[in-house]
């Protein structure tokens, strides 16, 4: 065989005679094994290649044996530093000028590359609802399959904006518990004072609004999972309460000496930095290791490269459905504008900019640049009064949103601002903004 020609093949080759020596060793399969040709020649190759499949179902072997070859056959290898190395293989008969069988080749094609994709894909897939494909994401994304298939407490840290009851509700529809219930709570938007009780239930008359017994989140999440967000608004009774459900799913309903048990998955979130907090004295230190066994950081936006214009386009196409626009797109201003704009409220920035550009944009293109410098200016660059007209409608809009809102959940802002996917500090902002009456 000429070995010139063999060597600038990209797929690994080798030959071997009838007593299985190797006789010749290609520069591609140098390198996909780690072995060089010098140390190969002459050793036999299941000496070589310790293949998965060298003792018992060896392909040459077989190919030998029978005559026929064997394509693309996947097995694995491992390389001099141990690692096993994923291949497809390929066998075929060497025989001389007289049709005698001299010994036997094989080529095998490194597939490390394809396993990764393969892998990646499937991460993706079980995570679609979550979009990026930067290089912080894709790390988030390795480990969110084994964290899912856990039963641990799981706390996912990050800025304010950048999709951590996103990550939780993933985290739970992957899990073994996703036919059971998933309750999300919002820990900064309960009084203090009423934690305990939303959590774990009250008994009646235990305070004075206490009209009837609450069973609490807990027990109605049992089960399932319970994702306590802004977990650092918990004041330290809470705490203490929630380190012993923790620790053994045991808890007391406020002003009842009975002792309950519940099986829920506890997920937290946070956007404040908890350690610091615990060595603050401001946040209980046991309650912080016990609900960080297992921890995510939320990238910022300005973190994940060209994620921005994908989830963009993607909540372009959200609304365009919801409009009726289906052929609405970013303008290409609008994507300049994305990649080169800071971000500092994250996701929710994001998709809101894109929310106000879409009402205020006429026709086909989305120009978001636009619709920022409006915002931050708080007038039109140009065309004053048209301009001033949109303005108004999209206030007018937005406040009429927020009362359907309030009006559906009796002005309840938690789940108004559930309804809305927003944070309900910021729902309680529009709130106050247009001076809605929550006794109306």
């Amino acid at each position: 065989m000429n070995s010139e020609l063999i060597d600038c093949l990209p797929d690994g080759v080798f030959t071997v005679d009838e007593s299985w020596r190797v006789r010749l060793f290609n520069r591609a399969a140098e390198k996909i094994t780690g072995i060089s040709r010098q140390a190969a020649a002459g050793q036999r190759c299941c000496d070589v290649f310790r293949a998965s499949i060298c003792e018992s179902a060896c392909a040459l072997k077989q190919t030998l044996a029978t005559g026929r070859p064997i394509v693309n056959k996947v097995v694995h290898i491992v390389d001099t530093h141990g690692q096993r190395i994923p291949i497809s293989i390929s066998t075929g008969i060497l025989k001389d000028a007289q049709g005698k069988v001299i010994g036997g080749v094989e080529s095998f094609r490194d597939l490390r590359v394809v396993e990764e994709l393969q892998q990646e894909a499937r991460q993706r897939e079980l995570f679609s609802e979550v979009i990026g494909h930067s290089a912080a994401m894709r790390q988030m994304f390795e480990f969110l399959p084994q964290i899912a298939e856990s039963e641990s407490t799981v706390l996912v840290e990050g800025a304010s904006g950048t999709g951590k009851e996103l990550i939780a509700r993933a985290i739970y529809h992957h899990s073994n518990r996703n036919q059971q219930p998933f309750l999300a709570v919002n820990c900064a938007a309960i009084p203090e004072q009423l934690l305990e009780s939303e959590l774990f239930g009250h008994e009646r008359g235990a305070f004075t609004d206490a009209k009837t017994t609450s069973a609490g989140l807990v027990q109605e999440a049992h089960g399932g999972t319970l994702f306590l967000d802004e977990i650092d608004s918990l004041g330290h009774k809470a705490q203490a309460a929630l380190l012993r459900f923790l620790q053994d799913g045991m808890y007391r309903r406020v002003g009842s000496c009975k002792v309950q048990q519940a099986n829920v998955r506890i997920l937290v979130a946070s956007n404040a930095n908890l350690l610091q907090l615990a060595d603050e004295r401001k946040f209980r230190k046991d309650l912080y290791f016990r609900i960080s066994v297992l921890s995510l950081r939320m990238p910022s936006l300005r973190e994940r490269s060209g994620d921005a214009v994908e989830l963009a386009q993607t909540f372009v196409s959200r609304f365009a459905r919801h409009y009726s626009r289906a052929d609405a797109r970013l303008s290409p201003e609008s994507v300049a504008y994305i990649n080169n704009h800071a971000w500092p409220g994250n996701v929710r920035e994001l998709e809101n900019a894109v929310h106000r550009a879409f009402l205020l944009s006429d026709g086909v293109n989305i120009v978001l640049r636009e619709v920022e410098e409006m915002s931050e200016r708080g007038s039109p660059v140009t065309a004053k009064g048209f301009r001033a007209a949109k303005v108004e409608a999209v206030r007018q809009f937005e406040r009429s949103y927020v009362l359907e809102l309030m009006s559906q959940t009796g002005g309840n802002i938690t789940k108004a601002a559930r309804l809305a996917s927003q944070d309900p500090s910021a729902f309680g902002k529009l709130v106050r903004k247009y001076r809605i009456d929550l006794q109306a």
